[in-house]
């Protein structure tokens, strides 16, 4: 699991566990990534891993796969949200960060994992998107949304191209999630976050990490036996209203 050291990433890790999975988990912050490697659930004799890896370096990325068992699930999850910049304002370099980490990373581990063939037949591989991918919700989130609307693209491609050997491909869209990503931090006010969650969201709040880690739980599981190419909204509604 990419993206493990917060947010969706280090739920989706623990609840796994908690359900009897063996999890290798990665990670840029060594501190953070021992705080959910710590908290893994090992009762039922699961043999976890921790590995620190830069999946935007090519060399990093080479060695991290290197390193890999073979996995019966993948969930690629890692990525940054910027500041938000009017298109007019859009900066080369930024541009270029955002798609490196939400995009072209996921590329690429996805490719070498099955030309190295670290996936078993009939594995599940998830990818995390957003609605940010589906609906142009926030003004100035131009770049991310692109990253994320390319992620949804290439899970479906990835369904057709793995289907040969069993392996499904889906994308979870989560909407707002409280996460140290997205938490107000001095921009946005929390007058302006109850608004927001008034005006966009039908369960009238923001969705915590661990619900969205219960859908790719599904996901990544023999329940969701016959659900290959689906992106599935975990938004509390709020795509149906932007």
């Amino acid at each position: 699991m990419t993206g493990a050291s917060s947010g969706i990433g280090q739920a989706t890790a623990i609840e796994c566990s908690k359900l009897g999975a063996s999890v290798v988990i990665t990670g840029r912050n060594k501190e953070r990534l021992e705080q959910t490697f710590n908290d893994l659930d090992v009762s039922q004799g699961q043999n976890h891993q921790m590995l620190i890896a830069d999946l935007t370096d090519d060399d990093s990325l080479e060695q991290f796969v290197k390193q890999l068992p073979l996995f019966d699930g993948v969930l690629s999850n890692a990525g940054v949200q910027t500041s938000q910049y009017p298109i007019k304002f859009i900066k080369d370099d930024i541009m270029h960060d955002v798609f490196d980490a939400n995009l072209f990373s996921h590329v690429k581990l996805a490719r070498d994992l099955h030309k190295k063939k670290k996936l078993n037949k009939n594995a599940s591989y998830v990818f995390t998107a957003s609605i940010g991918g589906v609906v142009a919700h926030v003004i100035g989130n131009s770049v991310y949304d692109m990253t994320k609307s390319a992620i949804n693209a290439f899970a479906k491609s990835c369904a057709v191209d793995f289907s040969s050997r069993g392996i499904r491909c889906n994308a979870v869209c989560p909407g707002m999630i409280m996460t140290p990503m997205t938490k107000p931090e001095g921009t946005l006010s929390e007058a302006d976050y109850q608004k927001d969650i008034e005006d966009h969201y039908l369960l009238g709040r923001y969705g915590q990490p661990e619900e969205v880690a219960h859908v790719i739980a599904f996901l990544l599981s023999d329940a969701s036996s016959f659900v290959t190419g689906a992106s599935i909204m975990v938004d509390g509604g709020s795509s149906l209203v932007y």
